[in-house]
């Protein structure tokens, strides 16, 4: 059982792209990535981790530390924001704030997701940080934390900048966490066309793909004649979102095409499935417990990545032990389960215990044995 234990110890949820997946197309851009979002699993690849200018695609993450901002509840979208005159001298997309201008943070985020409004983004990241400069070192440090080896942010827009670099790896990475984390940024990037200043400003969407695209739910174009075309775009079919990102497309409409493409391979080819033990789990005996059984569980509900081509050939195993000594922890590993699919391993799930048990005391195990004696008799 020992050896068990440490073996279910390191063993992780795998999420392995399945072999058997056809070919995908290539796409024009310098770089893509399409990830799904539940497992982090990377289906496609072309020049991930090269370091590339992301352009407004920057903005994701200023769109994240804005929404763990308000998820956390030190911010609220209704808190209002005075725009400095450094804020409103941003160039580029912008919603042309002007300085001693207040605005929502909710409105703020509509110009942000919706037009790419620079001066929206700086307005946010010195409401939130006192400065841009201290808005971005919070940027970097979030991006070291999420694993995003490739990237050195240099301002929270996207406008050209000396350094400013990342992969679209990265930005798979931290289009995932909003997405995955803080689901109610849809709010903001499934608008299509709306309003700002009680109807006075226009917006609409720089992605395409939102009014176009089955299951678009966002996320964020960018470009710039340094950086190209960029997108990183997500959609949801069937349970499943997917993240693509295009990184120096030649033109806006290679852009979306491209995405597009990805996502199509994406759903076409994959899908997410609930995995569930083939047979009830029976109790387990424990030896010297004050409960003579403990109920073994599932450490993790678990769905699965899987090819299409592959689903029907999808088992499970279970190695279950037949019994444990007292005392027994609640979510002590008493087994695992197996998932697999032809000869390749999907996942190696914990099963563990559902509560603790503590053990006996001396006087508790003589009024057992006792018992069993008179039952016995």
């Amino acid at each position: 059982m020992k050896k068990l234990a440490a073996a279910l110890l390191a063993a992780t949820l795998l999420a392995l792209p399945v072999q058997a997946a056809p070919a995908a197309p290539t796409v024009d851009a310098a770089g893509a990535v399409l990830m799904e979002k539940e497992t982090g699993t990377v289906l496609y690849e072309q020049n991930a981790h090269d370091k590339l200018e992301p352009a407004s695609v920057t903005k994701v993450m200023t769109l994240l530390l804005v929404m763990e901002a308000i998820d956390s509840g030190s911010l609220s979208r209704e808190d209002m924001v005075t725009v400095s005159a450094y804020a409103a001298s941003m160039g580029g997309s912008q919603v042309y704030l002007k300085e001693g201008e207040q605005m929502t943070v909710n409105d703020l985020l509509k110009a942000v997701a919706v037009a790419s409004g620079n001066d929206a983004s700086v307005a946010l990241a010195e409401h939130l940080c006192g400065s841009e400069e201290a808005f971005v070192a919070k940027m970097n440090e979030r991006a070291a934390q999420l694993g995003m080896a490739d990237t050195c942010f240099v301002n929270c827009t996207g406008l050209p900048a000396a350094g400013h670099l990342t992969s679209a790896y990265d930005i798979a990475l931290m289009s995932r966490e909003l997405i995955l984390n803080h689901p109610s940024i849809r709010d903001y990037t499934t608008i299509w066309m709306d309003t700002l200043r009680d109807g006075q400003f226009q917006l609409a969407n720089t992605n395409k793909l939102i009014r176009f695209y089955e299951g678009a739910t966002g996320l964020k174009t960018g470009s710039t004649d340094a950086a190209g075309y960029c997108l990183s775009a997500t959609a949801e079919r069937d349970g499943m979102e997917l993240i693509a990102v295009i990184l120096k497309s030649s033109t806006k409409d290679t852009r979306t095409a491209a995405a597009q493409t990805l996502l199509n391979y994406g759903f076409a080819n994959y899908t997410l499935m609930d995995v569930y033990p083939s047979q009830a789990l029976p109790p387990v005996s424990v030896l010297l417990g004050q409960s003579e059984t403990v109920q073994p569980v599932l450490a993790q509900p678990s769905r699965i990545l899987i090819s299409r081509s592959m689903v029907n050939q999808m088992e499970t195993q279970l190695e279950l032990c037949e019994d444990v000594e007292a005392p027994v922890e609640a979510g002590q590993t008493l087994g695992q389960m197996t998932v697999t699919a032809g000869d390749q391993v999907l996942a190696q799930i914990p099963i563990v215990s559902d509560q603790a048990v503590e053990r006996l005391s001396a006087p508790g195990i003589f009024l057992r044995l006792m018992r069993t004696l008179l039952m016995a008799g």
